[in-house]
């Protein structure tokens, strides 16, 4: 069965097209994407956020901390906060309950809908809430095929799940290649992908390691690290899933063959339910060279990107991980496991960094042995590693968002005339 047609929501080029973008919270990777779509003289672009959980602070559950972000989460762009009928201190599936959906999707004036994530009772309720409205849709999500296990029963109901689900989506929007590769498997061969790679705010990381690399020495010697010693950067929650556990084993079987003045340092930034095994089998192993620095915010982590010569991320069932994207946006070589989502897309191994099977700590240690063999090779990669994310972009986002409304909504141009674009970029 073909996805769902909306030849009847022709568009005219003399008004903007209006898209409504329904998302659980504000997002700190999200906000500066959706500044940039609200630059495109013609669209305009609401988002209806469930709730406001992000703004006043919360107990992240994988970090264990309290959270507040200190990037702006509303500046530049139209948004809205849906009514809330049942408040909620984590988002889940029936938390928080919200009203109001249907009622702004149809006095609002809408051409199509854009909805992130289909876990929550609010978005699948704007999924079908829109298809009553014979407004097309777009449906854009982290999952893969590998992103965790499920039993024969899981695997039948979602089979089921997506076959309704199929008849009132038109279109998806795919954050990487194991993201399309899901939406074909259970959409089918034939059914509109659209590339919308998951992205960060370049311009922005790119502007502060280039500010953190001034004072880069400085910051080196209140970390009391030694000069001309090479730096292993680990950033992300201390989860189980995270496996930072391995990166330390390697790291510490990497330590023991290494030169005199030459053994490297391991930053571990982030904080989580296994922080204390960690900071114990660092200890047990007489592991000095091994820093534990806690959560640090969006502002803070441009100088460990800029301080580090080699970022890892170990981890398992890892949809994307945009952390890779902020720390080549410094330069530096990354090395992953098979299980990162992003990889297929950012990482090219022995080019960029190293790709490994996850859980093979042995692997990684000769990873890391590789990348930190000399000086020339960890910038060669890095350098790759800033020419391969300069093409992984908010433009890219664009296009790829055009692309997809040009398919669902009859008469919007996929790529925009000479006028518009002039008028873009005042």
């Amino acid at each position: 069965m073909p996805p769902p047609q909306y030849s009847n929501m022709a568009y005219s080029k003399d008004r903007k097209l209006r898209l409504a973008y329904f998302v659980s919270h504000p997002i700190q990777y999200q906000a500066p994407l959706l500044r940039r779509i609200a630059r495109e003289p013609d669209l305009d672009l609401k988002a209806f956020f469930s709730s406001d959980i992000s703004l006043q602070g919360y107990i992240d559950s994988g970090f264990g901390v309290s959270v507040q972000w200190d990037v702006p989460l509303l500046d530049g762009y139209n948004h809205e906060f849906l009514p809330v009928l049942r408040k909620a201190k984590q988002i889940s599936f029936f938390q928080p309950i919200n009203s109001g959906i249907k009622s702004a999707l149809r006095m609002q004036g809408f051409d199509a809908v854009w909805i992130h994530g289909y876990s929550t009772s609010t978005t699948m309720r704007a999924i079908f809430a829109a298809s009553s409205l014979n407004l097309p849709v777009l449906l854009r999500a982290e999952s893969t095929l590998t992103d965790r296990p499920r039993s024969g029963i899981k695997v039948r109901a979602k089979w089921l799940f997506f076959a309704m689900l199929r008849k009132r989506v038109s279109a998806t929007l795919a954050i990487g290649e194991d993201n399309a590769a899901y939406w074909r498997h259970y959409f089918g061969e034939q059914f509109p992908i659209f590339p919308f790679y998951y992205t960060v705010d370049n311009l922005f990381f790119q502007k502060k390691c280039a500010e953190a690399a001034k004072g880069r020495e400085e910051f080196r010697q209140s970390l009391n690290l030694d000069a001309g010693r090479p730096v292993i950067l680990y950033a992300s929650k201390l989860q189980t899933r995270k496996h930072c556990d391995d990166l330390l084993e390697a790291f510490l079987d990497v330590r023991k063959t290494s030169a005199p003045g030459r053994a490297p340092y391991l930053l571990i930034v982030g904080d989580g339910e296994e922080r204390a095994a960690l900071e114990q089998r660092a200890k047990a192993a007489e592991a000095g060279d091994v820093r534990f620095l806690g959560f640090r915010n969006q502002t803070e982590l441009p100088r460990f990107y800029d301080l580090c010569n080699v970022f890892v991320l170990p981890s398992v069932s890892e949809p994307w991980g945009l952390v890779v994207n902020e720390v080549m946006n410094a330069g530096r070589a990354v090395i992953v496991t098979d299980e990162v989502g992003s990889q297929k897309n950012l990482v090219q191994h022995g080019v960029n960094g190293c790709v490994y099977k996850a859980r093979d700590v042995a692997a990684l240690a000769e990873c890391l042995r590789t990348v930190l063999a000399d000086e020339q090779t960890w910038q060669t990669m890095g350098a790759e590693s800033l020419r391969i994310i300069n093409g992984f972009d908010f433009e890219q986002n664009v296009r790829g968002l055009r692309q997809a409304l040009a398919h669902i909504v009859p008469g919007f141009p996929a790529v925009r005339s000479d006028e518009l674009i002039a008028e873009a970029a005042l």
